[in-house]
């Protein structure tokens, strides 16, 4: 498969003899190009669909990218902590080649510690059975899907300097420089691997919705740093902020309110810092809770985010997945050390 990019939009070859299919610009909306420590990725939505084409090379990033740029869509680049962007329908392994790059599927290393984060993360097993997975949630928006390492955006361009707003209200909120900020800020470490969960729904609590990503650092040092940043007292407020605003910026929800601390309380013992605030979703008529929690052990680093209905009655609930997800990474963490 082959994708050819220029001035008139893209050009997408497949097929023995290829089968040419091109989209002008004009009808190509949210198109990202993210860059990884292995390789980069062109996102985009044509005809309300959701496509990927990946490549372990960044050899044409910089011509690619002045592209994208010149068409209005966004330029992402690495850090520690992946944030939003990332609302994918379908994906799609392809290539890009012609007069851009030559793309191919980057695959997986087959790593131990790629399987081990992955395996950390929420599954059906861990639910009860009023549960099941969708592919349509606002929750896409906070929770990109797995990558060989963590993104961020670069400070370019008009979408660019939305994103840049929420950093900066998150930075004044924790009382931190962006130079010292691990969480979205130039300190933040980029992860060797990063995975995240199915979606998952249920009409329990009045309505709830799942996500959660995990990611593995090279040294539980790096871990051990965030953790300190996190471990500020204003962390769970802010943090669930940051995330309200991205939902209020990139999938039209509402101003955010009533946000308070959630320290989950968990039968395994462990890190884990949390915030809630209460906001509005296009389509649903009622005020919904984003729950947002951090939870950290040896070389992993989990990130459990929740839509629900009722708060704080699916506070226990969502303890014990914090705990569940504890104890994985506190086994796991073990054998990677």
């Amino acid at each position: 498969m082959t994708l050819l990019a220029d001035d008139s939009g893209l050009t997408q070859l497949a097929g023995e003899p290829a089968v040419a299919w091109q989209t002008p610009w004009d009808e190509i909306s949210n198109v990202q190009l993210l860059r990884f420590a292995r390789g980069m990725a062109l996102f985009a939505t044509i005809g309300g669909v959701r496509y990927c084409w990946r490549t372990v090379s960044r050899r044409d990033y910089d011509q690619l990218s002045n592209v994208v740029g010149a068409h209005g869509g966004l330029v992402v680049r690495q850090r520690r902590r992946a944030a939003a962007y990332a609302v994918v329908a379908v994906v799609l392994v392809a290539s890009l080649a012609g007069g851009i790059a030559a793309w191919f599927s980057s695959g997986t290393s087959g790593a131990q510690e790629e399987a081990s984060a992955n395996a950390i993360n929420l599954t059906l097993k861990d639910l009860p059975r009023t549960f099941f997975t969708t592919g349509v949630t606002s929750l896409e928006t906070l929770f990109p899907p797995s990558t060989p390492a963590a993104v961020t955006t670069t400070t370019t361009g008009p979408v660019n300097a939305k994103f840049e707003k929420i950093i900066k209200a998150f930075d004044a909120c924790m009382g931190v420089s962006n130079a010292k900020d691990r969480v979205y800020g130039k300190a933040g470490q980029v992860p060797v691997y990063q995975e995240t969960s199915q979606f998952f729904t249920s009409k329990d609590f009045g309505g709830i919705q799942l996500a959660s990503t995990a990611q593995y650092y090279s040294t539980p040092v790096k871990v051990e740093k965030d953790t300190a940043e996190m471990t500020k007292q204003p962390f769970g407020n802010c943090f669930v902020e940051s995330q309200a605003l991205i939902l209020k910026t990139y999938a039209q929800g509402s101003a955010f309110s009533d946000t308070t601390t959630y320290r989950p309380k968990t039968y395994e013992k462990g890190w884990s810092r949390g915030g809630v605030t209460t906001l509005t979703l296009p389509n649903i008529n009622r005020p919904l809770h984003l729950v947002m929690v951090e939870i950290t052990s040896g070389h992993y680093e989990v990130t459990m985010g929740a839509l629900v209905a009722k708060w704080p009655e699916t506070k226990p609930f969502i303890s014990n997945l914090v705990s569940t997800l504890l104890a994985r990474m506190k086994s796991t963490s073990s054998a990677a050390a």
